[in-house]
């Protein structure tokens, strides 16, 4: 089967801020990322204007691929928990559910232990929240719906629109 597109619903979408908003609080940080793997933002929570998210979400999944290159150089899958640790400020980001990247960044209020344990449980209900949305994708490519305005459109619609 091929990889279906994954698309966003708002239902799904209001799930994932309510987990990444609880996680804000519950590990006293000051702003969340959620970031796909080719480096695009899906949303942040927090302090997000203080930051330029476009370069932020595409240095992490960056960040991501270079340490998976790691891995693999040693025999690991994955590192799936990446943690910087700054003079004021601290970035903990990990993989959640093998496809999107979690950023958490915090400071001295907080503590990577508090945020380790949070991020944990945070993590396994944003996978199952990504895994009914692939269940979702999956279903609609099966039964050829699509959830894309422009699907049906071909190279040579655009080339007759333009000639």
């Amino acid at each position: 089967m091929s990889n279906p597109q994954m698309v966003m619903y708002d239902e799904e979408f209001k799930q994932i801020n309510a987990v990444i908003e609880k996680l804000l609080k519950e590990a006293n940080s000051k702003v969340i990322f959620l970031v796909d793997k080719n480096g695009q933002l899906i949303t942040g929570v927090g302090e997000t204007e203080r930051f330029d998210t476009t370069s932020l979400a595409s240095l992490t999944a960056g960040n991501i691929a270079a340490t998976g290159g790691l891995a693999k150089l040693i025999g690991e899958k994955e590192f799936s928990i990446l943690f910087h640790e700054g003079e004021k400020d601290n970035l903990h980001i990990s993989i959640v559910g093998g496809r999107v990247i979690l950023v958490v960044l915090f400071d001295n209020r907080s503590s990577l232990g508090l945020v380790r344990l949070r991020v944990k449980k945070a993590s396994e209900e944003l996978t199952t929240i990504f895994g009914r949305l692939m269940q979702k994708a999956e279903e609609k490519e099966k039964s050829g719906e699509t959830d894309f305005p422009f699907a049906e459109i071909t190279d040579d619609d655009i080339d007759n629109l333009f000639s």
